[in-house]
This record gives structure tokens, C-alpha cells and sequence, in this order.
């Protein structure tokens, strides 16, 4: 008897959450409850941006993982066989453009949450941004892909 899940319709919010890949959400989530107890910890915590930082650290996260999952298809690096959390390009549930878009959608709303975040924090969330949002690019994409 097999265990298999079923898979998402293609282009389905199923598959989108998919390759959204929540359980790497964490890695996005932690960070910024850190702050928030330094925050709380220093008597200075805001609701606002706790909420912005919080937002905006998922959708890089996401962002991240669409870019992991089209650039491994484009390289031919994710193969049928390939262990982990399943890679909806090279399933088939989304286009490669269509991931594309899911990208540049879930950094732009990362961006959206960064301007926020600006205005009550200063400059240089501007760098922590647009490092982050390079390095999802980088991590699969580009000449030398680290991941």
C-alpha cells in the first residue's frame, strides 16, 4: 500500500501553496520573533512594525523558494527522483513563467512591507531588503548558483 499525497491541480491556490513550501516558513518567522522579544525586552515595542517586518520576512521567503524552484528547473537540477518538498515546476502545476511572476509578485510585496518599514526604522532597511531579495535570487539563479 503507498502513502503517495495527492498533488494540486495545476495553477490551483494548492499548487501555489506548495511551492510556497510553508514548512521553510520558520526560517523566515524566527528572526523576527527574536526582535520582537528584544523589542518587548527594551520597552520599545510597536505593533506596526512588528507586523511589517513579519509580513514582509515571509514574502521574501517565498519569493526565495519560487526562485529555488524555477531556476533548479531551468538548470535541469530537480530530477523525478529528487528527495524534499515537492518543486511544482518540475511537476507541472506552474509554468516557469508563471513562477517567475509568483516571484517578482512575493518581493514586491516584500518591498511594499520594506517602505513601511522605512519610514519608522530608517535607511537601512533599504539594505537588509535589497540584500535579502538578491540573495533569493543568487541562492539558485544566476552564474554561480550556491544552492
Amino acid at each position: 500500500m503507498s502513502a503517495e499525497r495527492a498533488l494540486p491541480a495545476a495553477g490551483s491556490f494548492g499548487a501555489w501553496l506548495a511551492a510556497a513550501r510553508p514548512p521553510t516558513l520558520t526560517a523566515a518567522v524566527a528572526p523576527v520573533l527574536v526582535g520582537t522579544g528584544a523589542a518587548i525586552g527594551n520597552d520599545v515595542f510597536s505593533a506596526g512594525p512588528m507586523i511589517a517586518a513579519l509580513f514582509g520576512a515571509i514574502c521574501l521567503q517565498i519569493g526565495a523558494n519560487f526562485a529555488n524552484d524555477v531556476f533548479d528547473f531551468e538548470r535541469g537540477a530537480d530530477a523525478g527522483d529528487r528527495l524534499g518538498p515537492p518543486r511544482a515546476t518540475q511537476m507541472g502545476l506552474l509554468t516557469p513563467t508563471q513562477m517567475k511572476v509568483g516571484m517578482w509578485a512575493a518581493f514586491l510585496l516584500a518591498l511594499l512591507a520594506g517602505i513601511y518599514l522605512v519610514m519608522t526604522a530608517g535607511w537601512i532597511v533599504v539594505v537588509i531588503g535589497l540584500a535579502s531579495i538578491v540573495a533569493g535570487l543568487i541562492y539558485t539563479g544566476g552564474p554561480w548558483p550556491v544552492g
